[in-house]
């Protein structure tokens, strides 16, 4: 059992300190074109968290938020907050200042961890949050080793490195795997982002469980993980930054993916084995040219979660790089990943089956267990609650079990199948529409790359279906609906489409539906 008693280490900080001693001559973490090894990463998170722990302003289980996009100093700020005792709020350095203001101010976050672009958005509400500690860092500050003085009422990352360098730890004080040690923030999709407790339980174990769900691809020492995603998400947090590191691999960060020239630069020196992304991610690599030249004879497997993968998806990235694409499925509340295919064995359109030890049920409106439901789950990997929001976690939990607010149902084999999110359903004349399906339809479409489908109401139906699209040719409506006539029963089969030239996505890549509905 992936139980919290049977955990191998007692805190995050432990385990983090273990795996840096084990793989230190191991390279770690790359960027920008430069690596640093395990050993390297211990020393700088060392000296960072020499920094905090001996701050008059911060005390064991104080919330610290680390404001960054994928770069080295990433790792080497939750490592040493880990280290230090401290709770890490992950935080989108492209948040706008109200929404920074609602996460610092909830989380209450004595200390910033933040990159120097930002600052202005930060000093637009800093005297509305608890931050008096505030650490900057620029992209290319380990490179450099630039030792300028930090702007007013900041201090320097890349100043305290060099001054605590040398120094010890001073003895932790004693935590329980039950203690919090990441407060995730949702997205806010569905209302006010809440901060999904998580404990060192929590993301220890759901390491633990993905590992053992694709251990038959790991050799320990020897992967190179491309990581697009961001590290601030709980996807990347612990597929990324816990369980590929605990290995010993090589995690090579990508700053901005959506440069997807210099994406491409920047993976091209490496014979990379293993990558992760989302469905929008694959399309747009598969459909560029640079690409499709890189070398990937040591490609073992590709890891999809985050969104819905669609089989059109599966299929150009198969013919491009020649391996197919492992889909999860999680949510910022479980760590995240409650299921996932076995590599090499994926049954296209589903997620997999549950990890170990994580049950999942499949309730209707008065929790009873049902055929096609909402999807529920238990599991060591499952948060406690929502950070200060009793009642909020009360709507969410029940018995132990976290109700997702998606709709599935189980293959007789096991996997569990996403039919959709509860609120993006569509009902026509009574008839339930799950977009994911009719989105799943329209990309099999030679030229169509992209598609968001959403209700809008109908004076007839009471909602009509809707399709969004990006396309990569000229291609009229009448078309569209034509090749949707030959895959879906009439009332799925959209009313109208309306050609982008790009869908609304959020900083992840995930498409927001919701900017489309009217």
């Amino acid at each position: 059992m992936t139980t919290a008693n049977s955990l191998q280490h007692k805190s995050i900080a432990d385990f983090v300190e273990s795996t840096l001693q084990t793989y230190s001559e191991k390279p770690a973490y790359a960027c920008l074109g430069q690596t640093l090894t395990f050993g390297e990463i211990e020393e700088k998170s060392r000296a960072l968290a020499c920094f905090l722990q001996q701050h008059p302003e911060l005390q064991p289980g104080d919330r610290i938020a680390i404001q960054l996009p994928n770069l080295i100093q990433y790792p080497i700020a939750a490592y040493a907050a880990f280290r230090a005792g401290l709770v890490i709020v992950n935080t989108n350095p492209l948040y706008t200042p109200p929404e920074m203001q609602h996460q610092f101010k909830d989380s209450g976050a004595k200390a910033l961890i933040i990159l120097q672009d930002l600052l202005p958005k930060f000093d637009a509400i800093k005297a509305q949050t608890d931050i008096d500690l505030v650490i900057a860092t620029s992209a290319p500050d380990l490179l450099t080793n630039d030792l300028a003085d930090a702007p007013d009422g900041c201090m320097s990352l890349n100043q305290i490195l060099k001054e605590f360098a040398n120094q010890d730890l001073a003895e932790r004080s004693l935590v329980s795997l039950d203690d919090n040690c990441v407060l995730q923030y949702t997205g806010g999709t569905t209302g006010v982002s809440k901060g999904a407790c998580l404990s060192h339980g929590n993301i220890l174990s759901n390491a633990l469980q993905v590992h053992e769900r694709l251990k038959v691809k790991l050799i320990d020492g020897e992967e190179v993980f491309i990581c697009p995603l961001p590290l601030y998400h709980i996807y990347a947090f612990t597929v990324n930054m816990m369980m590929m590191f605990s290995n010993g691999n090589l995690n090579v960060l990508i700053p901005n993916p959506r440069d997807i020239d210099g994406f491409v630069d920047a993976i091209a020196p490496f014979k990379f084995t293993a990558f992760s992304g989302i469905n929008t991610l694959f399309v747009g690599l598969a459909h560029h040219e640079k690409f499709k030249s890189l070398d990937f004879s040591k490609f073992k497997f590709t890891v999809s979660g985050g969104t819905a993968l669609t089989s059109s998806a599966v299929d150009v990235w198969r013919t491009v790089t020649g391996c197919s694409i492992t889909e999860g499925y999680g949510l910022s509340e479980t760590s995240p990943v409650l299921c996932l295919n076995t590599p090499d064995h994926e049954i296209l359109g589903t997620v997999g089956q549950p990890l170990i030890d994580t049950e999942i049920q499949l309730w209707d409106e008065n929790n009873n267990q049902v055929e096609e439901g909402e999807i529920v789950a238990r599991g060591p990997q499952v948060m406690s609650g929502y950070w200060n929001m009793p009642e909020e976690t009360a709507k969410v939990m029940n018995d132990g079990f976290f109700k997702t607010g998606d709709v599935g149902v189980r293959l007789p084999t096991g996997e569990i199948k996403i039919v959709d999110r509860l609120k993006d359903m569509i009902i026509v004349s009574g008839f339930n529409v799950y977009p994911n399906e009719v989105e799943d339809v329209l990309t099999k479409h030679p030229k169509i790359l992209e598609a968001a489908v959403v209700g809008e109401q109908d004076e007839k139906s009471g909602e009509k279906v809707c399709a969004y699209i990006t396309v990569a040719d000229e291609l009229p409506s009448e078309q569209v609906i034509a090749h949707c006539r030959d895959h879906l029963t009439a009332y799925k089969i959209p009313k109208k489409v309306v050609v982008l030239d790009e869908l609304p996505k959020s900083t992840v890549g995930k498409i927001l539906r919701r900017e489309l509905r009217k």
